[in-house]
């Protein structure tokens, strides 16, 4: 462990943690110096060069941790599958509860070991999972570079997202409160966002800027409901199964990449439903319902000044699945992560 050598980078901000030393290829904020015990450029103290091996290692886990501002975390953990979601049950067997499911390269605090399965917590679920399902140590540390992005996450209802850094400028959406979206620049009083490909700015005073991992969902989030149809629930389940999935301008493919139309007509063909390719086209199709009516599997229309610009499928709990952007991908939202312009219903019940 003396020679460890990570390189971790976000948003181009570069930590090389060589041995007990840490260097800054970009200039870190204050909090992030400080966290570092950065003196010029090298950081950490000479002494750890004389620590033991698991000292050395929690120092860089919480050195990594406090730069990037990763609040819930004393001990990182990183999960590695091949595909599709990992459960998370109340108990250290797989006769335990599923209380949660979590996804490739999600962040999780790992809290305990019982023999062959880890206790953890992400995000809202606490649980146990197999340890063969995740990255410790300076694995874990050396994969996170490569995941943590910089988000700006709304802390007040009925945000305005402006087209420029001004109150003056025009509004192109309002966000609610507790929707999280990718920083593409940090400015002194605003921050520039990607809203599903467009870029917007949101005013610093109302939202709180950090680095993020993704993190497991709770059953609750993964159920559809009482009382919806066999269909409905194979499609969003369906729908679901490809979060994580590359955005590709124009594509309609659910494994190597699709926009925002393209994914929701991939995902109804499946099921015998034959859509346009344009979230204008798909949002004159089916009847027309109100956000108090939606059921998983309706269509969600979101919009600008120029019209409605983006789709996504409702999945049941308050939550739509699309296609987002390049950066994000084929992701899960709140239903009101931006204001909603219009629902449709096509499948009939």
């Amino acid at each position: 462990m003396n020679n460890i050598y990570h390189k971790i980078i976000t948003g181009g901000f570069a930590l090389v943690l060589a041995g007990a030393v840490a260097f800054t290829a970009a200039p870190m904020d204050a909090q992030a110096s400080a966290a570092l015990g950065i003196s010029s450029q090298i950081g950490l103290s000479a002494d750890m060069d004389a620590a033991e091996t698991t000292d050395v290692e929690n120092a860089m886990n919480q050195t990594v941790l406090d730069a990037f501002h990763l609040d819930g975390y004393s001990n990182l953990g990183i999960v590695t599958v091949s595909e599709g979601k990992v459960n998370i049950r109340d108990s250290a067997s797989t006769d335990g509860k599923i209380v949660g499911k979590i996804g490739n390269n999600a962040g999780c605090d790992v809290l305990g070991e019982e023999g062959e399965w880890l206790q953890i917590k992400s995000g809202k679920v606490e649980g146990y999972i197999k340890a063969e399902y995740v990255l410790t140590g300076s694995e874990a540390l050396e994969k996170a570079g490569s995941l943590l992005k910089t988000v700006a996450d709304v802390n007040t209802e009925g945000l305005k997202v402006r087209t420029q850094p001004s109150t003056d400028s025009e509004v192109l959406d309002i966000v609610g409160s507790d929707q999280s979206f990718d920083v593409l620049e940090e400015l002194d009083e605003w921050v520039k966002i990607d809203l599903d490909g467009e870029e917007g700015y949101l005013f610093k005073d109302y939202v709180n800027v950090g680095a993020k991992l993704d993190e497991a969902l709770t059953i609750s989030e993964v159920m559809y409901g009482a009382g919806v149809s066999d269909v409905r629930m194979a499609l969003s389940n369906f729908a679901k199964q490809y979060i994580g999935n590359p955005y590709v301008w124009g594509g309609t493919s659910l494994t190597k990449g699709a926009d925002c139309s393209g994914f929701v007509l991939s995902v109804f063909r499946n099921y015998g439903i034959s859509l346009p390719h344009s979230s204008r086209a798909q949002a004159n199709c089916g009847t027309k319902i109100s956000l108090s009516e939606l059921k998983p599997g309706d269509l969600v229309f979101y919009g600008n000044r120029s019209g409605i610009n983006h789709v996504a499928i409702y999945v049941g709990g308050g939550q739509v699945v699309h296609a987002s952007n390049p950066r994000v991908g084929i992701t899960i939202s709140g239903v009101s992560y931006r204001s909603p312009v219009k629902a449709v219903r096509v499948i009939k019940d």
